[in-house]
């Protein structure tokens, strides 16, 4: 058989092909580590109001790709504006914003 050639058998150049694993349900899941800042995905209308307020366009915003493990954690698509919540020792909580990309 051809290699690709079953629809249901992913098609892997050279032969070194990562398969899905099976979902245990025992997963990490980096945003519950301590050391992990909290990531919150922003509504519509979050984004509206935050581009308003700094009168900047979504592509000038810091970007963070989609296959970082926060992003995969939250459920993040491209696209999303994400906002990585930091404990602060002067500020209290800092809030900084991303643009998911791919």
């Amino acid at each position: 058989m051809v290699e690709g050639s079953n629809p249901s058998e992913p098609v892997c150049p050279g032969g070194n092909c990562v398969k899905e694993k099976e979902h245990t349900g025992r997963e990490f899941n980096p945003l519950e580590h301590k050391m992990v800042p909290k990531h919150e995905i922003l509504s519509d209308d979050e984004v509206k109001n935050l581009l308003s307020e700094y009168t900047i366009e979504k592509e000038q915003l810091p970007k963070i790709r989609i296959s970082d493990p926060a992003c995969m954690a939250a459920k993040a698509k491209i696209g999303d504006v994400i906002r990585v919540i930091r404990e602060s020792k002067t500020a209290g909580k800092a809030f900084f914003y991303r643009m998911v990309i791919a």
